[in-house]
């Protein structure tokens, strides 16, 4: 019999949760979406007051721009007028100068005897006080001049101009102190160490030693007279000439000559910052590689990116001073480089190991310059030693070219420059006593010297035939000379005398740079002459006839280096202002560097006669 539960008895049942509970959670998830999105538009916000203070900021500094290179261009023009003014004055000075002379002349002698004044129609001579004695040559300079006062204050500002701005302590071929000196060699005495690489453009006020300023406003016209040589206007600035005859970038600018055809182009392709002045610059034989040489180092750099692939330091050396590299030179097969410096040492680097793989030490003074020949087994060294050298890659031999001259016109006879020719017949070599000397290699005998500057040789370059020599001085000019007989004639020309007239004159004169020409460089199709310089300018020339093609400037000290890219349209140069630049000329095709003498190493042989 089953039973029934009581039906008092209920079954117990599962509490409900209230539905208030899950409020407080989505209040919270609102509560904090609304943080984030007012933290989100605070952001917002922020970002765009920051663009706004950008934007406000890249204007002011654009306006900045535009206001220093406004006062860039105000400068150049100012200088531009500052030198015709001082002409100015001293054409006028020159021509008072040639008034008195012509009273003096034209003046009653006294003192002679017998001599009576001549009377007019009978009558006796005027009373009165007696004639002035004539102007004494000593007497010259203190003829009262009307400008006098404000050339001198002229001067005087100029002097303390060059005081105030900020020199480079580097000095391109400076003397040592050891070295023999003599009363009539001050005269001739180099600048001070900061002089040649001073930003200044213009004629220094450093280098008298005792000549007069007029002594440097001389210029020696050109030996081409030909009506083809067409010469640079001097009143050309950038503002002054139409737009087709100028080209400007954010830090440079080209003025073109107006009175020829433009035929050249240029721009800046790289800009190589260093830590120290630019001594020199020089491209590798193919054209990849530039290789610069500034305190302690040289450095590698590809052309095409600009990017620094390689640094040459001796750790050997200690580190007390400076050390500059004044002097690089790739070798042929683009292997080695070598480089020039003030320990009188020239190291051979193998530059895929990064190491010295020789050095040649038989220089007494500081090396200043460097050339291989074509065949890569000869180097060649000028250092202020008053020697040259000619080392053998091959067995580390060296023979000397010594400067004995009895009739060298001062006793510093220093080697700035060297260059050896295409055919490695001949080394010719720049020297501070003015004088360009040329020597058989194969011999070591003297076999020319060329005579013609005013000032010191501080380049030298052969053209790529080999039948032309360009040389750079301190006196502003450049010169090109023949030497297309001295090959032919140098048994001959070994017997000379001192005396004997040159064989190789000088048939053109370049007349253009404002101050110290420091460089020269010869395109390697042999039509063009480009040139540094102190006032901060390199230019371009036709070697032909010795006409000026254009001026670039971009530089803010002395263009100390240049060099040709003998593979492409290339050129580089090397600065006081710490920068190297590698700038594109751009047609003709004489920057192309297709020329036969660098063909023909490539293909094994060389045939061209100097």
């Amino acid at each position: 019999m089953t039973s029934n539960p009581p039906y008092n008895v209920s079954t117990p049942s599962r509490p409900h949760l209230p539905l208030t509970t899950a409020q407080p959670r989505t209040r919270r998830i609102a509560d904090a979406l609304d943080s984030i999105k007012q933290e989100f538009e605070l952001l917002q916000a922020d970002r765009e007051n920051i663009r706004a203070q950008r934007d406000e900021f890249e204007t002011q500094v654009n306006l900045q721009v535009n206001e220093v290179n406004g006062i860039r261009r105000s400068l150049y023009d100012l200088e531009i007028q500052q030198g015709k003014v001082r002409q100015h004055y001293e054409d006028e000075l020159r021509r008072l100068r040639l008034e008195v002379s012509n009273l003096r002349q034209a003046a009653t002698p006294q003192g002679i005897p017998g001599f009576q004044p001549v009377s007019i129609a009978g009558l006796p001579p005027r009373p009165g006080p007696p004639p002035a004695p004539p102007i004494q040559d000593t007497q010259r300079d203190k003829v009262p001049d009307a400008d006098a006062e404000l050339r001198q204050k002229a001067r005087d500002a100029r002097d303390v101009r060059d005081s105030e701005r900020l020199t480079d302590t580097r000095e391109p071929k400076r003397p040592k102190p050891e070295r023999e000196t003599s009363p009539a060699h001050d005269l001739e005495a180099l600048p001070p160490p900061h002089a040649l690489y001073h930003s200044a453009a213009g004629p220094s006020s450093l280098r008298t030693h005792g000549r007069s300023p007029s002594d440097y406003q001389v210029t020696l016209p050109p030996i081409n007279t030909s009506p083809q040589a067409i010469t640079f206007p001097d009143e050309l600035s950038l503002t002054s000439v139409a737009p087709e005859f100028r080209k400007e970038g954010s830090d440079w600018f080209a003025v073109f000559n107006p009175r020829v055809k433009r035929t050249l182009d240029i721009s800046l392709v790289h800009n190589l910052t260093h830590a120290s002045v630019v001594c020199c610059v020089q491209f590798s034989l193919d054209g990849k590689y530039l290789a610069t040489g500034c305190n302690r180092t040289a450095q590698i750099y590809d052309v095409k990116t600009g990017a620094k692939i390689c640094v040459l330091a001796d750790d050997s050396v200690g580190k007390s001073g400076d050390l500059y590299i004044r002097s690089v030179r790739f070798s042929p097969d683009g292997k080695l480089l070598a480089t020039g410096a003030e320990d009188r040492q020239i190291r051979i680097w193998d530059i895929a190991k990064k190491r010295i793989r020789n050095i040649f030490v038989g220089h007494t003074q500081e090396i200043y310059s460097l050339d291989f020949s074509l065949d890569g087994r000869f180097i060649i060294s000028g250092s202020g030693d008053k020697t040259a050298r000619i080392w053998d890659m091959h067995d580390d031999s060296s023979k000397v070219l010594t400067i004995n001259d009895t009739d060298s016109l001062n006793n510093d006879a220093g080697v700035t420059s060297v260059a050896i020719s295409p055919s490695g017949q001949l080394v010719a070599a720049g020297s501070l006593d003015t004088i360009v000397r040329i020597w058989d290699v194969s011999t070591g005998a003297l076999l020319e010297r060329l005579r013609g500057h005013r000032d010191s040789v501080y380049s030298v370059a052969f053209t790529p035939d080999g039948r032309g020599l360009v040389s750079g001085s301190l006196d502003k000019t450049l010169k090109y000379w023949d030497v297309s007989a001295l090959a032919m004639r140098k048994d001959e020309l070994a017997l000379k005398k001192p005396g004997d007239k040159p064989s190789s004159p000088c048939t053109m004169d370049f007349v253009g740079h404002k101050d110290y020409v420091l460089s020269v460089s010869v395109s390697h199709d042999g039509q063009w002459v480009v040139s540094g310089s102190k006032d901060r300018c390199v230019q371009f020339w036709d070697i032909r006839n010795a006409t000026l093609q254009f001026v670039l400037q971009g530089h803010k000290n002395s263009v100390i280096s240049l060099d040709v890219n003998p593979a492409g349209n290339m050129l580089a140069t090397g600065s006081g202002d710490s920068l190297a630049r590698i700038c594109e000329p751009s047609l003709p095709s004489s920057l192309l560097s297709t020329s036969s003498r660098r063909l023909s190493y490539n293909l094994g042989r060389y045939n061209t006669v100097p």
